[in-house]
């Protein structure tokens, strides 16, 4: 394999799959040889704006040429194992669109594969790539945030109701991606309540609690049934409690002097009040460079051997462990489930 640009694959050209042709064929790192989906109409506008990649329905022929270096698949979530698999097998790199899987034995299978083939495996949890959520993770790695409390986020939008998975797979595995990633905590268990609501069968309206070791915990609200597009997250710590707003075109990061201090001393002991700080907000300069462009310099200084994957596949199978025991808890109405774990 050569020191670049990378010859890729892209199978699927959907809703997802336009953003990764337009970020992969314009940068230096990558060229796009084929694009593949089995929708005619589809191909027909790869075609009128990729004239240089290969478009077929078949995708073996993407996977199988021994001159590709990468595959990216952005399929329903369905074919992700068969099309990962049949990419390692091949000897290709892989970045799968999220969920990697539609289970965690899945999941696991293509990073026990994808490890004895010496490939990289990694997951297109785009959001760990923007300014505003890698600000958060150096917010807390440094402290400033203090210890961990919670985290209580809302992420909604009217429509693109998945047919094949529930709201949580499809809007809150972006909040656990960046849980995971900010906190490098694994929960516990979770809990998670939720209704479908005409015309999707599966929830459409859901709300998960993550429970962990120590005393942070963590709620996330998703719904498909929204006037409005949400995206905005709490997070607060013993020294600083922050605002996270993805909609909002400014201050994306609003960091708070704010906080309930227990009053000290034997006194404090049978003192029932709690002392309130509120200080000045600030808000921090963020990176503004498109996350995907971010993304793609990563994965290609990852197959040069210069970093070490910030979304492996591992991460993703232990979402998707996540999002398992969040199914089990939905059909018992938000009894709390522990969750298993691949490395254990």
């Amino acid at each position: 394999m050569a020191d670049g640009p990378f010859n890729a694959s892209l199978i699927g050209f959907g809703y997802w799959g336009p953003n990764l042709a337009r970020n992969i064929s314009s940068s230096p790192h990558y060229r796009l040889a084929y694009i593949s989906d089995t929708s005619s109409e589809r191909l027909d506008a790869a075609r009128r704006s990729y004239q240089s990649a290969e478009c077929v329905s078949d995708p073996s022929v993407a996977l199988s040429d021994p001159d590709i270096d990468i595959v990216f698949i952005s399929t329903p979530v369905g074919s992700h194992r068969e099309l990962a698999l049949a990419a390692i097998r091949n000897g290709k790199h892989v970045l799968v669109e999220k969920p990697l899987a539609l289970a965690a034995s899945s999941a696991a299978e293509l990073v026990t594969l994808a490890d004895a083939n010496g490939v990289l495996l990694a997951v297109d949890h785009t959001p760990v790539f923007t300014g505003a959520v890698r600000k958060l993770r150096e917010l807390v790695s440094t402290g400033e945030i203090g210890d961990l409390r919670y985290f209580d986020s809302m992420r909604s939008n009217l429509g693109l109701v998945q047919p094949d998975i529930n709201v949580l797979w499809d809007l809150a595995i972006h909040d656990l991606s960046i849980l995971q990633f900010v906190t490098e905590k694994r929960p516990v268990s979770v809990s998670a309540s939720g209704i479908a609501h005409s015309p999707s069968i599966h929830e459409s309206t859901a709300y998960l609690t993550l429970f962990y070791e120590d005393d942070f915990i963590a709620h996330v609200g998703t719904s498909w049934m929204s006037p409005v597009k949400v995206r905005r997250a709490l997070i607060g710590g013993t020294r600083r409690m922050v605002v996270y707003d993805d909609i909002e075109p400014g201050e994306k990061i609003q960091v708070y002097d704010s906080g309930v201090d227990k009053p000290s001393g034997v006194e404090a002991s049978h003192q029932t009040l709690v002392q309130y700080r509120t200080g000045d907000m600030f808000a921090p300069p963020l990176e503004t460079k498109e996350a995907l462009v971010l993304l793609m310099d990563h994965l290609a200084s990852c197959i040069r051997g210069q970093e070490t994957l910030l979304i492996p596949g591992r991460t993703g199978v232990e979402i998707v462990e996540i999002l398992e025991a969040a199914n089990v808890s939905l059909s018992n109405r938000g009894s709390p489930v522990s969750i298993s774990s691949f490395s254990e």
